[in-house]
């Protein structure tokens, strides 16, 4: 539960959603369902991950399927974690 509060906290921080993610479920769905995160977003959400986790994305890694919905992000950042 710690990885998935933290996901959460980054994409609140990151998409200066001002607390909206309180209501968020693994069900959630992220691109292209909440504004905020456009490709500019995108790549700074990516980065403000690997600083707070402490892993590299490498470019290959990335695709639509990742920012899918709460729970892919957060499957993806497990995944990352070897969690």
């Amino acid at each position: 539960m710690e990885i998935r509060n933290e996901v959460v906290a980054v994409l609140d921080e990151v998409l200066s959603l001002k607390g909206r993610t309180s209501a968020f479920t693994l069900d959630t769905p992220l691109l292209g369902a909440i504004p905020e995160l456009d490709s500019m977003a995108v790549v700074a959400l990516i980065t403000t991950l690997e600083e707070r986790f402490g892993f590299v994305v490498d470019d290959d890694e990335i695709d639509g399927t990742v920012f899918a919905s709460l729970g892919t992000l957060l499957d993806f950042v497990q995944g990352k974690l070897g969690a």
